[in-house]
This record gives structure tokens, C-alpha cells and sequence, in this order.
């Protein structure tokens, strides 16, 4: 037990160091990319497009998530918080009752469990909401609170639209906590209307903008769970939290009164079971894994075809020199031989790093952080000491991928899978 607790905490300090080095190359990968904005002419108009996504769903998410872990209070304040660190939506409800009450009570409100947020999931509300098709299970963004991200969500499509909808997220209190002034609650829930598609203010990515005042979804959650449930009963805490104005983690404005209604449906029976996926759910596995899995599978790629083309390379290489001196033809053939079977070696390693990072492997997500740390630090050495200048057309697309791997895998929900797989 203790040697498992030592392994957690290791691991936990390991993985910090990884995000920082993320968001360290990702400030490094930045100006490179500014800089080679200037040599670019009027033929590389997709360069702005590129430059916006990289800095918007990459750069900027990471240093909120490293600057909020500072400055952002981690007890309970009334705020949920981003992927990002930042303060999400209010916590406005409180709920007694065991979760397979919960669920009763929020389906017979006519309220839709929504789907998990997984790379299927998140594919298809993309595709619905730009084909304005509907789908009612739509996964919500993860939020989190007591350090963890909801238990599960509701929502009430609108005009058969994803990008219009009612969504509330729950949260299990965790055993023996209390709120503020003491009283006991089994669950904890922020509930807020996405009433358009939009930029985000603090990370310009599109995402669903919400209606400013949040009380009124609220007071809707507890109405339709009222008027379905008669055996359900709703009590108000005044003045729960400070009535104020201000933003979400999107930057859209809100406002509440700080009342908290708590719903009591400890009397409704609960079902014979717990609501399963939808079929359009997909498998649990992270978006980040999937993306850093693929790009694991480039870089291996990249190494075969090296390999490959080494074997089977011919007289091209007799100019090869060694100390100013033309190579032998067996010298040439023996470097070669050994350059691709280095290749090859490498390769096949980063197909089965790639297999554990996509099984859940969490020693093949750490093995293939290491690799790209380490490439990184010999690149920035050579530019550092002038051997080398990495640009579009050297070894650009070499760094943002061992960029990209790392700030995929030392992420939250890829670690989070890793160490659940």
C-alpha cells in the first residue's frame, strides 16, 4: 500500500513537470511560428487560420491551466472550473437523494442523460452542429469541482438544435463534506441554457455561449422536476452566495441572485437500474489519447519509411564522405544497414507505444512524453548554440509534433484514462 501511494505521488509530480514542459514548448513553438509568419507571402493564406487554432486550442488553454492553478482558490467559492482552470458556471442547486433518484426523477422531468464527452461523441456534435441536425444526447464540456469532473449531465434540446439546449451538470458530493454554514447535500449541480454558438473570450475556440442570467435556468430545473415529481419536495437556502456579476470560463457575462434551491426527491422511487450510454456515446477513450496515439503513429511512420528507403538505397550514397575522405562502398553499405536498423528499431517501439497509449497503457503515455521532451531539448540546444534554425522548411513539422504529442498525453483526461485503463 505505501509503495503504491509513493508510485501515485511520483507519478503525480512526474506529470506536472510534463505540463509545464507543454506549456513551455508551446510558448517556444509560439514565436517560432510568428517569426516564420514574416517570411510567408500572400501563397500561404492558410497560415493565419493555423496559427489561430494552435493559439486558441493549444496555447492558450495551457497557460490558463498552469497560471489559475496558482492564483484560483481550490476550496469550494460557488464556481465550477474549466479544463483550463478557469471559473466556469455557477453552482446553483443542491440535491438530497441517491443517484439512481436523481436519474428518476430528471427523465420523468423529460430531461436526456447526455452522452460522455469522447472522441465519437465529440466528433458527431460537431458534425451536428454544423449541419444544424439534431442530437439530443449532445455531450457538455467537462466542468470540474472537488477536483473532479461531473458525474454525468442532463439537457433539453431546442428546435432540434445542438447548438440551443437546457444542461445541467451533478457532482456527488464527497463523503461526510458539508456546504458552507453546514448543511449536508448528496449532490451539487450548475445548470445553464446554451443559447447560441460562438468565440470564446479568454481562449477565442468556438463554444456555446449561455444566457447571461443563470437564475432562470435554475428556477426551469427546479419547475419541470417539480411538476413531473409531486413526491419531490424543493427547500431554498437565501443569499446561498453573494449576488454578483461576472463571467464564465467561455467570458460570457452572468448574473445570479445567490439563492440555492436543494430539491429533496429522497421519496421518489428509485429505478430497478442506472441509465446506460447512448448508442451514439462511443468508447470511453479521450479525445487528447486519440490525438496523441495518431500522432505517436506519424512519428513511427515517419521513422519506417526512413528505414525503408535506406534499405534500399543505392548509388546515390557514394559521395558519401567520412573525415573529408570518399566513403568505401562497404563503409557506405554498413552506415546505411546501421542507420536503418536504428530506424526501424525506432519504428517498431513507437507502433507499440502507440498500441499502449490507445489500450490505456499509462507506461506508454509516459515513455512517449519522455521521447518528446527529450527531442525538444536537443532541438532548442542546437538553436541555442547555433547549429541548427528550425523553420517551415527544416524541422518545423518535427517540433510541433513532438509538441503536440506532449500536450495531448499531459493532459487531465489523458491521464485520467491512462491511470483508469
Amino acid at each position: 500500500m505505501a509503495g503504491r501511494a509513493r508510485r501515485t505521488i511520483t507519478d503525480g509530480a512526474l506529470d506536472h513537470v510534463f505540463f509545464v514542459l507543454g506549456g513551455t514548448a508551446t510558448v517556444w513553438l509560439a514565436f517560432l511560428l510568428v517569426g516564420e509568419s514574416f517570411h510567408l507571402g500572400w501563397g500561404r493564406l492558410w497560415f493565419p487560420l493555423v496559427f489561430w487554432a494552435f493559439v486558441a486550442y493549444l496555447l492558450l488553454p495551457r497557460l490558463h491551466r498552469i497560471l489559475t492553478a496558482i492564483y484560483v482558490p481550490g476550496y469550494f467559492i460557488g464556481r465550477a472550473r474549466t479544463s483550463d482552470g478557469l471559473l466556469g458556471d455557477p453552482v446553483n442547486l443542491a440535491l438530497l437523494g441517491t443517484e439512481a433518484q436523481v436519474h428518476a426523477a430528471m427523465r420523468a422531468a423529460g430531461w436526456t442523460l447526455a452522452d460522455v464527452l469522447t472522441f465519437s461523441s465529440s466528433r458527431r456534435i460537431a458534425k451536428s452542429t454544423l449541419l444544424r441536425r439534431s442530437y439530443p444526447q449532445a455531450p457538455v464540456s467537462p466542468l470540474y469541482l472537488f477536483g473532479r469532473q461531473q458525474d454525468f449531465a442532463y439537457q433539453q434540446e431546442v428546435d432540434n438544435s445542438p447548438g440551443k439546449r437546457h444542461h445541467v451538470r451533478f457532482w456527488r458530493c464527497p463523503e461526510g463534506w458539508m456546504l458552507p454554514g453546514g448543511r449536508a447535500v448528496d449532490w451539487l449541480a450548475a445548470g445553464t441554457y446554451d443559447r447560441s454558438v460562438g468565440f470564446s473570450l479568454f481562449t477565442l475556440q468556438i463554444t456555446h455561449k449561455i444566457e447571461q442570467n443563470t437564475d432562470v435556468e435554475r428556477d426551469h430545473i427546479v419547475h419541470s422536476v417539480s411538476a413531473a415529481e409531486p413526491l419531490a419536495s424543493v427547500g431554498v437556502i437565501k443569499d446561498f452566495s453573494t449576488g454578483y456579476h461576472a463571467r464564465n470560463g467561455g467570458g460570457d457575462s452572468i448574473t445570479t441572485d445567490g439563492d440555492l434551491p436543494i430539491i429533496d426527491v429522497r421519496r421518489i422511487p428509485a429505478d430497478s437500474g442506472l441509465p446506460g450510454p447512448s448508442p451514439h456515446a462511443g468508447t470511453g477513450i479521450s479525445a487528447p489519447t486519440v490525438v496523441g496515439g495518431l500522432l505517436v503513429v506519424a512519428r513511427a511512420a515517419v521513422a519506417l519509411f526512413l528505414a525503408a528507403n535506406l534499405m534500399t538505397a543505392t548509388g546515390e550514397f557514394g559521395r558519401v564522405t567520412i573525415d573529408g575522405s570518399p566513403a568505401s562502398p562497404d563503409a557506405t553499405r554498413t552506415a546505411l544497414a546501421v542507420i536503418a536498423a536504428v530506424a526501424l528499431a525506432f519504428g517498431v517501439g513507437e507502433l507499440l507505444l502507440a498500441w499502449g497509449i490507445l489500450a490505456g497503457r499509462n507506461w506508454a503515455r509516459v515513455a512517449a512524453m519522455w521521447l518528446s521532451t527529450v527531442s525538444i531539448l536537443i532541438q532548442a540546444i542546437d538553436v541555442g548554440a547555433g547549429i541548427s534554425r528550425i523553420t517551415l522548411e527544416t524541422g518545423l513539422a518535427g517540433l510541433a509534433c513532438d509538441v503536440l504529442i506532449l500536450l495531448a498525453l499531459s493532459s487531465g483526461r489523458a491521464r485520467t484514462y491512462a491511470r483508469a485503463s
